[in-house]
């Protein structure tokens, strides 16, 4: 229904549609051309492009556009080798059991051998899913086709014979919110803007501002690579963000305005600028803000994925003493004025404006007056704005006022530095590496320990979750050495880091986590110093998992030390070596073996 309202806005406006790449049209036209049996299943999550992969198919091997513009929804088509085409362009357009008769086709094609047709069929997961456990039910059977499916939609297993699946879900990354930036501002219609009147004598139109500075033309693409940066970190954290999204992300960005008051729904149009420059309000047109969906209400920002992703990094709400002392004081501390110079008054447009400027003096001369009174002041709103800028302005060597210290990722940098490096073969930052090693430790032990060169692997006696847990069950190296220690990989099916740590040289001796970026915040917060339980408890309960797996392993590694030691083997009835952890006045800990005999 998306696609086809597209296409017909498209011809209202007269306007040629945006151009975007379809990542996996090339694999899909190799396995139609190559004759290959079976039929294929476009899959992702609405938004992702399904049926806009589909029209581009269709039309690749000669279908005519106005066929596929017409009512219906599914689209034959002969192929030159003989076979019958069948394009279903959305399942979620059949109601109930209308969706039986294409899913029996399918199936047909797929597990009954039929070569005479390859089905083509567009479909969200979970729909998928569901169309096919209650097919299967009606014909009291557990459908064939949904467990494998299932497998390979959430366990990236294999897919089922003679059915070619191409994932959607998994194809958007930075690369694809650039594809999208670009197309949004830099389409052919804006050059219109360059014969405008509310662009020209020295007047700022915030429409055009906005979309060449998401161009990157004022400063170099920093403003994409760093909004990407975002949606990397969601996109490794489990979020996926359809192309839709990124489409309205963009967009927003060019379009956004603050104040429904003087801009309906938030958005402004040409016939609102006149109006915008004349009162002087173009800083509530920041892209800045827009890019957070500041903009838009509360309920209206949460209902898009995407700006509840971009919500969720607190740029606005985090801030550092440093960077709120910049923006208050910035302007008339000596100290500060060359900083406040170069990173808030080189914008006259969002940064230093005659409004921030009045908004500041007064707070600084009346804010005492009227403490009282409830809700934010005006300049403390504009505050949030200009930690938003200052986030993907600051340069990038910036020391005094890091980017990721006014997000709630204040180490997402080492992390995507991790990735860059696993990724071009080098070896990851020691201080990072050191970072992870020490949050492990205080993790497994609960003690403030200050190790970065080994990871205590402990318990509290017994095989419990105990939080607290001074007895050392096994130690190893924070580096790999001799296939012992911890190795830091790059998983290739997820792109993110992975922690794997072998207790002993030789396969099936190691345990691997998964880290994440809110995993590999909640080890570097403790390892600065953060009680685990004040965090995440999900990320705490995940870590102590991963704790009782190599507790599991290590007393797999003693068991078969002791079958290769007899003399081991036999003496240890009598004694018993319990090797508690120390700590040195510096917080390094140590083990310290204390020997148990029975009594005679």
């Amino acid at each position: 229904m998306f696609d086809e309202y597209v296409a017909g806005a498209l011809g209202r406006a007269r306007v040629q549609p945006l151009a975007l790449s379809t990542p996996l049209l090339g694999a899909m036209i190799d396995h139609l051309e190559a004759r290959t049996p079976g039929s294929m299943l476009i899959a992702g999550t609405a938004g992702d492009g399904k049926t806009y992969h589909c029209r581009a198919l269709w039309k690749h091997i000669g279908g005519d556009p106005k066929v596929w513009a017409a009512k219906g929804n599914v689209k034959e088509l002969l192929l030159s080798d003989g076979r019958l085409a069948v394009f279903i362009k959305d399942l979620s357009e059949f109601n109930g059991q209308e969706s039986d008769q294409p899913l029996e086709r399918l199936e047909r094609s797929v597990l009954g051998a039929d070569d005479s047709e390859v089905v083509i069929l567009a479909a969200n997961h979970g729909q998928l899913l569901d169309r096919l456990r209650d097919l299967g039910k009606r014909q009291n059977r557990a459908h064939p086709l949904r467990k494998p499916l299932q497998e390979k939609f959430l366990q990236a297993g294999p897919a089922p014979d003679r059915l070619a699946v191409f994932d959607l879900s998994r194809t958007t990354s930075r690369k694809t919110l650039d594809e999208v930036a670009k197309a949004v501002a830099n389409h052919s219609e804006w050059d219109n803007c360059n014969r405008c009147s509310l662009n020209s004598d020295g007047k700022t139109c915030p429409i055009n501002e906005n979309r060449l500075r998401l161009l990157g033309e004022s400063d170099g693409g920093q403003l994409t690579r760093r909004l990407g940066d975002l949606v990397e970190i969601a996109r490794l954290n489990g979020l996926h963000l359809p192309i839709r999204d990124l489409l309205a992300l963009c967009a927003n960005m060019v379009l956004g305005y603050s104040d429904a008051k003087e801009v309906k729904e938030n958005l402004m149009t040409c016939a609102d600028i006149a109006r915008i420059q004349e009162i002087g309000h173009i800083s509530k047109a920041s892209v800045y803000a827009n890019a957070f969906g500041a903009n838009l209400p509360k309920r209206r920002a949460a209902d898009r994925p995407v700006f509840k992703a971009m919500a969720s990094f607190g740029v606005g709400e985090e801030t550092t003493n440093s960077v709120d002392g910049l923006l208050v004081y910035g302007k008339d501390d000596s100290r500060l004025q060359a900083d406040f110079v170069r990173l808030v008054g080189c914008d006259p447009v969002y940064g230093a404006t005659a409004n921030f400027y009045a908004a500041q003096d007064a707070y600084l001369e009346g804010y005492e007056g009227s403490r009282l009174e409830s809700g934010p002041t005006e300049f403390l709103e504009m505050l949030e704005a200009q930690r938003r800028r200052l986030y993907f302005t600051t340069p990038d060597a910036e020391s005094g006022y890091p980017r990721w210290s006014m997000t709630v990722f204040r180490f997402a940098g080492d992390y995507l530095d991790i990735i860059e490096s696993l990724r071009a073969k080098k070896p990851v930052s020691e201080v990072v590496r050191g970072r992870i090693a020490k949050g492990l430790n205080r993790v497994m032990t609960g003690l403030l320990l200050e190790n970065v060169d080994r990871i205590f692997i402990a318990s509290s006696g017994g095989f419990t979750q105990s939080r607290v847990s001074v007895l050392c069950d096994h130690e190893t190296p924070s580096r790999r050495q001799g296939g012992i220690g911890m190795a830091i990989k790059l998983d290739e099916e997820t792109g993110r880091p992975q922690l794997d740590v072998s207790l002993s040289p030789g396969p099936g001796n190691s345990v691997a986590f998964d880290l994440t970026p809110i995993r590999h915040e909640f080890l570097a917060r403790v390892a600065e110093g953060a009680l685990p339980a004040s965090f995440s408890n999900e990320c705490f309960e995940d870590l102590l998992a991963f704790k009782a797996k190599l507790l599991r392993k290590a007393e797999i590694v003693r068991k078969a030390g002791f079958a290769g030691d007899d003399d081991e083997a036999g003496g240890a009835s009598s004694a018993l070596t319990l090797n508690f952890i120390d700590i040195e006045p510096g917080g390094r800990g140590f083990a310290r073996p204390v020997t148990v005999r029975a009594p005679v």
